[in-house]
């Protein structure tokens, strides 16, 4: 079967025979010298090893005689001090160092690989375990439509149908807050301008303009925001640019007030919004807007937000005693008439921590608008969502089954999954997201929601709500009294189905799951599990 040896079919008592297996070829005989290399190689660093252990054992003897030197020391220096003049005990100078050991603590019986060398990450699993054991019973009446996913501290816990794209309401702003503090950065702030030609003896011969920076908080000191159901929270004056008129030395102007929102393009709102949502949940909206579109001493919203705030300019101007002769209207401003008044709103982060404690959608849709703008120099919704979503993948957020149509998430067309939306709780953690959110049972669309539970105070999520949807997404602090929390949870539930805006639905899904994140944390405490 091989060259050089030959077998026969022959078998002796079931064994191979051997009478006729010839060996014609001579032993080789191999070379001693690679042999006692691979020796030495093999047995040297063995020899080294246990001299290394050798030394460290003699090492060890030697402090183990140091340590008990040093406390028959110690105890010589108890006596002496516990009976100062007792004849048996003899004076000891103290060496300063030695009198600062202390006594010799006993020695660990723990193994140095056994679980207890780390409690607390023992005492974090087993928490996160028994949460995920609380929430599956209530996660089981989240329906195929909706989805629903829990985390602590960006580790998943456990989650329904996570990645089922579904409606999310205003839950779409918290996309838009993330995507605006990272392209803007939270100190952009807007700046509105008014534009005039020279005045002579404080009359200006022609038009002056008043230029929208994109700014979504312009607002006249004197109207009665008080009366809306969220009034805002951190308007720009806008009287700062009619007092910057006065102080130019302008007492009348014989032209025309024109509003120029040319920053941003013309979609004032969405059609596909449905009815009765444009011109009262949102809209119209320009790169010029003041009050939300709306005049003092005239009901509900103008038509053009342009020539809204160019109206109501002119009343600001009025009651400083500026005379304008031919009203207003709205239109491109001249670049060759030079600025003479701003005003800059307040810092990003505090516009967009007023959208989400607010859900305000005129907010919302202008952020996305100037992200555009930012980015492609065009100040579109289709640039926005482009950037958006761009920013949203660069962030790692899984954006699978997304889509963005709006900024505020009137939209039906939207889809976000509790996936991705988890993804973006989880990006605003520490940044003015996080901030920004309403705080169950005391401020914002959560006011009225936790009212006398231990999520007062603790849970800070944003809603979102429309006909058949309704949307909660945030995070619950630990308890500062509890000194084995392990972790801040973070939550997202989206309701897709008939009725879920009704309290008698969502409400009592809503307290369940708050109920099981009172247990949190529930594992041992981590003291308990720690080296013995």
């Amino acid at each position: 079967m091989g060259e050089g040896i030959s077998m026969t079919d022959e078998f002796d008592d079931g064994q191979w025979g051997t009478s006729n297996i010839d060996v014609v070829a001579a032993p080789v005989r191999y070379p001693r010298s690679p042999l006692i290399a691979l020796l030495a190689l093999t047995v040297l660093p063995a020899i080294a090893l246990l001299l290394l252990f050798r030394w460290a054992d003699g090492e060890a003897d030697a402090y183990e005689a140091s340590r008990g030197a040093t406390g028959l020391f110690q105890e010589q220096l108890v006596g002496a001090v516990s009976d100062p003049e007792s004849p048996t005990t003899e004076p000891v100078e103290v060496d300063d160092d030695l009198a600062l050991i202390d006594e010799v603590a006993p020695a660990l019986t723990t193994s140095m690989f056994d679980y207890r060398r780390a409690p607390q990450v023992v005492a974090s699993v087993a928490s996160l375990g028994q949460l995920e054991t609380a929430v599956n019973p209530v996660f089981g009446f989240i329906g195929p439509t909706s989805c629903a996913a829990v985390a602590v501290d960006g580790v998943t816990v456990t989650a329904a149908n996570p990645n089922v794209p579904v409606i999310p309401a205003s839950n779409q702003k918290l996309f838009v807050a993330v995507a605006a503090l990272e392209i803007l950065g939270p100190e952009f702030r807007f700046t509105t301008s008014v534009a005039s030609p020279p005045a002579v003896e404080g009359v200006v011969d022609g038009d002056i303009y008043l230029i929208g920076g994109g700014d979504p908080l312009l607002t006249s000191e004197d109207y009665p925001v008080e009366d809306d159901n969220r009034p805002v929270v951190n308007p720009t004056s806008f009287d700062t640019l009619a007092d910057g008129l006065v102080d130019a030395g302008i007492t009348r102007i014989r032209g025309t007030v024109i509003g120029d929102g040319t920053r941003y393009d013309d979609e004032w709102f969405l059609d596909e919004w449905g009815d009765g949502i444009a011109f009262s949940e949102a809209g119209p909206y320009d790169s010029l807007l003041a009050n939300d579109a709306r005049v003092r001493f005239r009901s509900g919203v103008e038509d053009d937000p342009n020539e809204a705030a160019a109206r109501e300019f002119v009343r600001l101007l009025g009651d400083r005693g500026i005379f304008v002769d031919n009203g207003w209207g709205s239109g491109i401003a001249s670049t060759l008439v030079p600025v003479v008044a701003t005003v800059d709103s307040e810092p990003l982060s505090a516009i967009v921590g007023e959208m989400l404690l607010t859900s305000d959608n005129n907010t919302a849709e202008m952020l996305l608008k100037e992200i555009g703008f930012a980015t492609s120099g065009e100040g579109t919704r289709a640039a926005g969502l482009n950037a958006m979503l761009q920013t949203m993948e660069t962030l790692g957020v899984d954006t699978t089954g997304v889509v963005l149509r709006d900024g505020s998430g009137l939209s039906r067309d939207n889809r976000a999954t509790c996936a991705s939306l988890l993804d973006v709780v989880q990006l605003g953690r520490g940044t003015s997201v996080d901030v920004g959110l309403p705080v169950a049972a005391r401020s914002g669309t959560l006011i009225d929601e936790f009212v006398a539970t231990d999520m007062t105070g603790r849970l800070r999520g944003k809603t979102g709500t429309l006909s058949g949807v309704k949307a909660l997404a945030g995070v619950v602090d630990p308890r500062t009294s509890d000194p084995s929390s392990a972790g801040t949870i973070e939550f997202v539930i989206v309701l897709n189905l008939e009725g879920a805006e009704s309290e008698d639905l969502y409400r009592p899904l809503w307290l369940a799951m708050a109920d099981r994140f009172i247990t949190y944390p529930a594992g041992p405490p981590s003291e308990s599990l720690g080296p013995r």
